[in-house]
């Protein structure tokens, strides 16, 4: 890790991802799509086209005139996220005074841990006002948990990163005519992050004496430096002085989401919505733990006030739907997430000093899926579907904190009409994720003095249950 501004600076990086009640990015960078266990079941295939399924009241509000009754859903996904880390990496030195070290540290362990990511949502037709519809859902479109053993290789790029959102939609869509309808809807977003790192103390100090300079409460910090000059004064050395820094900031903003279907006839029906940016501006602390006595007076690793920009991305969504027969209906999503909305995290003290950036540098990726629907009977439903999701990362700026890659999604769901009024869907998820490879350099100009290298390998389950009621 570093010794100067990224020592504090990206701890608050991943505060620009959000889940809700703590959840594990389920689709590529750190988006969620699991709002809705039908969508799952056909791995995210014609979201916002979907017939009888109210959670469209956050993704495309205009097929909210799909639900012909008053509905509740309740839906509910666990993310099991299975992972490894593979690698190492070197502590940099200073020539003549210190030589490179080779870090220590075990692979973390499994980051993962099974995550439920609930969802609520209600549609309401509104009989007084022939082709009117209202919505409400609680849910949240991205999301992020990744926690690794202390002491393992990368402590110095992250430990934790624990963030949590709960966005709130309320949504309304007119039929226009039997062909056509809008739908508009308004999100409020609340956003909480709390994320960890250790700090190399040890390369802090000895860097400064490498530099010449004076370290705070001591006359002559080169004889607290280990090297073979100094055997008899072993005091600091790379990695022998380890502390943490824990960030936590919070925000809450608004944005908004349009949408339209067309039905041109019964068996054919297309989907076009668009969720905007999001801005947060993340206020919280910055607290440092375990800074060694000769630090103490060193404004850099001082507890305080901060905080740091977030912008979320846009998502635009073309779903569509076709009925071969009575039976059976196939489904296709392509959506474009515009992650180039995050390519730098900035840290800045409440007295407007710069504490360090992060480079992200994510460029806008694209996801596909192909899913269809079976009836075998009036009370019974078999989903399936096949999914490719690009992700907005690359092999120079990713980060252990979210090891994302390219991946493929297969799915399996199905529905259980117990009655009129109830029915009950449950689906499962498989989400294949190409190798991850972290090749974090030396960067000097953020102090990050030392070097990551590696790859990840991982894969993740999702079991969801759903329970939807008719009156």
């Amino acid at each position: 890790m570093s010794n100067n501004r990224n020592l504090r600076a990206s701890a608050l990086a991943l505060a620009v991802l959000g889940t809700l009640f703590v959840g594990q990015a389920a689709a590529s960078g750190f988006q969620l799509r699991e709002q809705s266990v039908k969508n799952l079941g056909r791995a995210g295939a014609g979201s916002g086209v979907a017939q009888r399924d109210a959670a469209v009241v956050s993704l495309n509000p205009a097929a909210m005139v799909n639900i012909s009754q008053r509905t509740f859903q309740v839906d509910g996904t666990v993310i099991d996220l299975t992972a490894g880390f593979t690698g190492g990496g070197t502590a940099l030195g200073a020539p003549g005074v210190l030589p490179n070290a080779t870090l220590t540290g075990g692979n973390g362990g499994d980051p993962g841990d099974p995550t439920l990511v609930p969802n609520m949502s209600a549609v309401f037709p509104i009989a007084s006002i022939d082709g009117l519809y209202l919505g409400a859902s609680v849910g949240a479109p991205f999301g992020l948990k990744t926690d690794y053993a202390p002491g393992w290789v990368g402590r110095y790029r992250a430990l934790t990163s624990e963030v949590k959102t709960v966005d709130l939609t309320l949504s309304a869509a007119y039929k226009v005519n039997d062909m056509f309808s809008i739908g508009v809807g308004l999100i409020y977003e609340r956003a909480e992050a709390t994320l960890s790192k250790s700090i190399d103390f040890g390369t802090a100090i000895c860097a400064q004496a490498a530099a010449g300079l004076p370290a705070p409460n001591t006359g002559n910090v080169m004889l607290t430096c280990f090297n073979p000059g100094w055997a008899l004064y072993p005091l600091y050395h790379p990695q022998s002085a380890d502390g943490s820094l824990t960030v936590k900031g919070s925000d809450t903003d608004f944005g908004f989401l349009v949408g339209l279907q067309i039905t041109p006839n019964e068996q054919f029906a297309l989907g076009l919505s668009y969720r905007s940016r999001i801005h947060q501006k993340l206020q919280g602390t910055l607290d440092f733990n375990g800074v060694p006595a000769i630090l103490g007076a060193d404004p850099r690793f001082v507890d305080g006030p901060g905080g740091a920009k977030l912008v979320t991305p846009e998502l635009i969504t073309l779903s569509a739907r076709y009925a071969f027969t009575d039976n059976f209906r196939m489904m296709l999503d392509i959506q474009h997430t515009g992650w180039n909305s995050l390519q730098d995290v900035t840290i800045v003290r409440n007295s407007g000093t710069v504490v360090g950036s992060e480079d992200f540098s994510w460029s806008g990726s694209t996801f596909v899926s192909l899913g269809g629907e079976y009836d075998f009977s009036d009370t019974f439903t078999l989903r399936f579907g096949v999914g490719s999701d690009e992700t907005p990362t690359n092999d120079v700026t990713r980060t252990p904190r979210l090891p994302d890659n390219d991946r493929m999604v297969y799915a399996l769901g199905a529905s259980w009409h117990v009655s009129e009024n109830l029915s009950l869907d449950a689906a499962y998820q498989r989400i294949e994720i190409k190798t991850p490879k972290i090749a974090l350099p030396v960067d000097l100009p953020h102090s990050n003095t030392s070097t990551l290298y590696g790859s990840f390998g991982g894969h993740a389950n999702l079991f969801g249950l759903s329970m939807q009621y008719r009156f």
